[in-house]
């Protein structure tokens, strides 16, 4: 009986994997010993009374992290060939938080699709990492992981905190950053000479009702498309996310006030490698478009009056690796300006501020890989944040090295106390990764 019994449940096994074209377990695991540090000012002295408040603070943090080379992952994958070229695909994975075991297989929060592929290309549904997050951290030599992440990524990562529509990097919700929810999503097919692309659509799934204005908070719209071929890596991007989205409404004789901001996102990136270097080049823009209706009435006659203000955040970032042996050097500057949209206003802070309401962050990294295995590295990486005139920039004034597992640019080192600024940032990761 158990012979019988072992026989039919290998025939079922063995019906699964034959529909069932390939099913894969895979995952990355990495931990490092962290450091992290920084240095904030009064953003604005005059409003202090002297010798009552210090003029600067320091703070620093020593941790467990994970995530400083890879993001620490688990997740499943399939493909089951359909015939006639077509293929039917599944990916599921979740983010790891193996220092504390505090985050597993709750959720599949990093990607969570399925899709149908053929000549045409691929059609996919459902989380996945937005168009233009891509160049972000293809064209960075440390991959938006750990504290050498650009600061192009750290203040798109902070922007979206503060003004996206839900939770950062691997949160809840509709960030429309790194990644999407309820998205739709089209890739070119890979014949195509070295030519690359795709298109991407968000749902924001908001409830219709007639005769009143919709929100469409959430909602994401982007695509990328590029060239790879031979050494050369070269891809542009563009999307708008809808981060806040509160249309007017009439009540009788009244109109509510409305709200609406979008963040646009373009990105140029570029790679070539030339064998003992390789260099990396990224060029972005992201625009904080906030417009504000407000409700006032005139000659008896209520309406909007609309208050519009677009901040700009320009970046750049020049990258390099190095094989040497069984490891690599990796280096990177990165720049973010920050260009304020609101009519000037004078007092003593920005009387004494050198760009008065421009901001500027620039970072410098570097880090080296060493491979154990095709599987197994330890890895080192510094890197220094410097900020000029933060107090202008809700963004940069707050931005720090962001902390290995990417999810915490808000709080901890670099969230400085109320009343001051963030100027410079010091943090180092020191770990391991193995990946299966």
């Amino acid at each position: 009986m158990k012979k019988s019994l072992v026989a039919l449940a290998a025939l079922a096994v063995a019906g699964i994997a034959s529909a069932q074209s390939s099913v894969t377990l895979f995952g990355v695991v990495d931990a490092s010993v962290s450091h992290y540090s920084s240095k904030a000012e009064l953003a604005n002295p005059f409003a202090a009374p002297l010798f009552v408040v210090p003029t600067g603070i320091k703070q620093s943090q020593t941790v467990l992290g994970n995530s400083g080379y890879n993001s620490s992952r688990i997740g499943f994958r399939g493909t089951e060939d359909l015939g006639g070229g077509l293929a039917a695909s599944f990916w599921l994975e979740a983010s790891l938080a193996n220092d504390d075991g505090s985050k597993s297989l709750s959720n599949f929060d990093r990607r969570s699709t399925v899709s149908l592929s053929g000549g045409f290309g691929e059609v996919r549904l459902g989380r996945d990492y937005t168009a233009t997050f891509w160049n972000d951290t293809v064209f960075d030599p440390f991959g938006t992981n750990g504290v050498g992440s650009s600061a192009i990524f750290g203040s798109n990562l902070r922007l979206a905190i503060l003004r996206g529509p839900g939770g950062a990097s691997g949160g809840s919700g509709s960030d429309t950053y790194v990644r999407t929810s309820n998205s739709i999503g089209y890739f070119l097919p890979p014949n195509l000479g070295g030519f690359y692309g795709q298109l991407q659509y968000a749902l924001p799934e908001t409830i219709k009702n007639s005769g009143v204005d919709q929100s469409a908070k959430g909602r994401y719209v982007g695509g990328r498309f590029g060239y790879a071929n031979g050494p050369l890596d070269v891809a542009v991007a563009y999307g708008q996310s809808t981060a806040v989205d509160t249309p007017s409404v009439v009540t009788g004789f009244v109109v509510g006030n409305s709200q609406q901001r979008k963040i646009d996102t373009l990105n140029l990136g570029a790679s070539y490698d030339f064998g003992p270097v390789k260099l990396f080049g990224e060029l972005s823009q992201a625009k904080d478009k906030n417009k504000l209706g407000t409700s006032t009435v005139l000659a008896g006659v209520p309406y909007l009056v609309n208050t519009n203000q677009t901040d700009k955040y320009n970046g750049a970032l020049l990258g390099v690796t190095v094989p040497v042996g069984a490891g690599l050097i990796r280096a990177s500057y990165s720049r973010v300006k920050f260009s304020n949209g609101a009519a000037p206003v004078f007092n003593a802070q920005n009387f004494f501020s050198t760009s008065n309401f421009d901001s500027t962050a620039n970072q410098l990294a570097l880090g080296y890989v060493h491979n154990l295995s095709k599987r197994t590295a330890l890895y080192a990486t510094i890197a220094k944040l410097k900020i000029t005139d933060g107090q202008n920039s809700a963004v940069l004034g707050g931005q720090s090295i962001i902390q290995s597992n990417g999810t915490n640019p808000t709080g901890g080192v670099g969230n400085s106390p109320a009343g001051y600024t963030q100027r410079s940032s010091l943090g180092y990761d020191f770990g391991v990764r193995h990946s299966f």
